[in-house]
């Protein structure tokens, strides 16, 4: 029987979600790009809701999104390259602030309507002080991958992803190691990824009220199911694939908008709770062995 080809562009929905609960957070663009997803309608951030699982989860999306930036501090080559980046505008706040070639890439319908609302918001910028593309890229096709990262000049690049391995099967996951390994062989330099995941109790993690649809969304790409064991074996299973541990990011509570939100709406019992859960995820820079 002929494998069907996997349609990767109906991920998008959860890039959609994301962005207007991020759009509650001091994540630079967010909230603009929240407001030009819902245009003409208006976007009003709700920060009068009650449900512990809503700020739980805004908690961990706003921690994730900065991990990712803790991480790349003190990386001194100016070649970075985003994975699936969704509607996160890291690479435009980039640019605004260092000579970077920063690309941003996703599949072609996400990218389509990304490009709509750079040009809305860079109507309101200075110039920038570095060079931003954003791109249509299929992370696994290696042609075009390697098109890609060849408009970069000569030198190291740094690889980053965020809210994508979660969405691949374990021969994905390899392809996926294969081709960045493949790059930074040639190339030198790292990858960032916020995608360590420990596959969770599905009753504990349900949520509640508008966050039931992400829910929905995250079931039927079996996202639970694509996540690690454990930390030891998504090490491992990067020491295979020819990568080591170089650092992981360290989460500061105090660093987030939404954690006094979360507290405002949680008791002590159930803070404890959340505790007793454990680390479920760790953002990792990764380098060759």
């Amino acid at each position: 029987m002929e494998k069907q080809t996997r349609d990767y562009n109906t991920i998008s929905p959860s890039a959609q979600a994301l962005l207007l609960m991020k759009g509650l957070t001091d994540i630079p663009f967010a909230r603009e790009a929240a407001q030009l997803m819902l245009a003409p309608a208006p976007y009003i951030p709700d920060y009068d809701r009650k449900e512990p699982a809503f700020w739980g989860r805004l908690v961990h999306f706003e921690n994730r999104y900065h991990s990712i930036d803790q991480l790349l501090q003190g990386i001194p080559h100016p070649n970075i390259l985003e994975l699936s980046s969704g509607f996160s505008f890291r690479g435009l706040a980039a640019v605004q602030q260092q000579g970077l070639h920063y690309i941003d890439t996703d599949l072609p319908d996400l990218i389509a309507t990304k490009q709509r609302f750079l040009h809305d918001l860079q109507q309101h910028l200075p110039p920038a002080k570095g060079t931003l593309e954003i791109l249509p890229l299929n992370a696994l096709d290696e042609q075009q991958f390697t098109a890609v990262t060849s408009r970069f000049a000569a030198g190291p690049l740094t690889i980053v992803n965020e809210g994508l391995l979660m969405y691949l099967g374990p021969e994905e996951k390899s392809t996926l190691c294969g081709l960045i390994r493949q790059t930074l062989e040639a190339r030198g330099g790292y990858w960032i990824t916020a995608d360590i995941y420990i596959k969770r109790d599905r009753e504990a993690e349900q949520g509640v009220g508008a966050i039931d649809e992400l829910s929905s969304f995250f079931a039927q790409h079996r996202i639970n199911d694509n996540m690690f064991v454990s930390f030891e074996e998504a090490a491992a299973f990067f020491r295979e694939a020819g990568f080591e541990i170089d650092k992981e990011a360290e989460t500061d509570y105090t660093r987030l908008t939404s954690f006094n939100y979360l507290l405002k709406n949680t008791d002590a019992a159930m803070r404890e709770k959340m505790r007793q859960r454990g680390k479920i995820q760790a953002t990792w820079r990764l380098r060759l062995r």
